[in-house]
């Protein structure tokens, strides 16, 4: 008989004796799929969150922000800048003009819908060019605002978080009340968290004057960006920092997506502990109980190898099985499950949908069969050195 054939017989004949041990190996399993099934809905959370945040960045498009801003928050520019921006190389036209959107950044209070207590959702005025630059931007209900007119219009995203921005209802802005004439989606980006409308007039309600927080460009194509960027950077009159807008976004995001995954990975390891040690308590009950059927293979000439490796075999087998069940639950239960979370660099809500990926259950299968075979090595080792002779007496 070749090694490997040896090998899988004694592993099948060990599994055989799987039911008479039931009890202790569904607790060991659900233990690990309890584990398996934390660890892949936090990490759905940044996921999805990245997601959300990088979606909305194309290569094609740049942001233009006063220097030193890490932000829109902190960001400033005026008239004349967003003249010079629009007149660079290398930005998109048409016969209207450049594809470019000077835009305002503001913040305001509305209630939750789940719990009804206030969060920050972001107000964005954004120009007419707004809608070519961006290029994803989708009505699915209602209208665009009109140019001119206390309207706004919402992403699909706050729209299902918060109350009050429904189509037709009115929000208070300033001292005016604006009311909701559409609902937008962006392709699952960050946009879908916020609200538009009319920058014209949403500067007369925050007393911005002729002033604005950044500018997005369409350029004529993502090796443009280059040209563009060196022009403004390099300009006498002005003080700017310029970014492709998925970088940017990537960079928002990268904080919280960070915080998130630490959590989630630390917690997940405190649960899978616990895994580890329900997985050798039940390994070593696994051994006790085969003590005479593994002394017998070891005196018909068996190895130790052959021992060990079916005891391994069937911690793993038991981890995976866990693993699959924990990883099936969260993602029936998780993935494109609607949430938010507040975005650090604007204390701002992000709506967003957990994304359970094929990736992320890879990984969490990994983590399952690490668990396994951390439960099963030592009992597997104490099943190998057992005394053939002290073995063959045990009832």
């Amino acid at each position: 008989m070749t090694r490997p054939s040896l090998l899988l017989s004694v592993a099948l004949f060990n599994l055989r004796s799987l039911p008479e041990r039931k009890a202790a190996a569904i607790t060991a399993a659900i233990g690990i799929a309890g584990v398996v099934g934390v660890l892949v809905g936090v990490l759905a959370i940044a996921q999805g969150f990245q997601r959300a945040m990088t979606v909305a960045g194309a290569p094609d498009v740049a942001v233009v922000l006063r220097s030193g801003a890490d932000s829109e928050m902190t960001s400033g520019l005026n008239r004349a800048d967003t003249r010079i921006i629009g007149d660079a190389p290398g930005v998109a036209r048409t016969a209207n003009g450049p594809l470019t959107t000077a835009e305002l950044f503001a913040i305001i209070s509305l209630p939750k819908r789940s719990t009804g207590t206030d969060a920050n959702v972001p107000l964005r005025g954004v120009e007419p060019g707004a809608f070519e630059v961006r290029g994803n931007i989708k009505i699915v209900r209602g209208r665009r605002f009109a140019t001119g007119r206390n309207e706004v219009i919402v992403g699909a995203g706050a729209a299902h978080a918060f109350a009050g921005l429904d189509v037709g209802q009115h929000i208070k802005v300033g001292q005016n009340a604006w009311e909701v004439v559409g609902i937008f989606t962006a392709g699952g980006g960050i946009a879908e968290s916020e609200i538009w409308a009319d920058t014209a007039v949403l500067q007369p309600a925050y007393q911005r004057d002729d002033n604005f927080q950044s500018v997005s460009v369409k350029l004529e194509s993502a090796a443009a960006f280059q040209e563009f960027s060196k022009f403004l950077t390099n300009h006498p009159r002005l003080s700017v920092k310029v970014m492709r807008q998925a970088e940017y976004y990537a960079e928002q995001s990268t904080s919280v997506t960070r915080f998130i995954t630490t959590i989630g990975v630390f917690i997940a390891s405190l649960m899978a502990l616990g895994a580890l040690f329900g997985a050798l308590n039940t390994m070593y009950s696994a051994v006790a109980a085969r003590t005479r059927e593994i002394a017998t293979l070891r005196a018909l000439g068996f190895g130790s190898g052959p021992v060990i490796f079916s005891v391994l075999l069937e911690s793993v087998l038991l981890s995976l099985a866990g693993g699959g069940l924990g990883a099936a639950a969260a993602y029936f239960l998780f993935d494109g499950y609607r949430a938010s979370t507040i975005n650090w660099q604007t204390f701002s809500q992000v709506t967003f949908a957990f994304n359970v990926s094929p990736a992320l259950l890879g990984k969490a299968l990994g983590f399952a069969t690490l668990i396994g075979i951390g439960g099963g090595l030592f009992p597997a080792i104490r099943a190998a050195r057992l005394p053939i002779a002290a073995g063959l007496r045990e009832s």
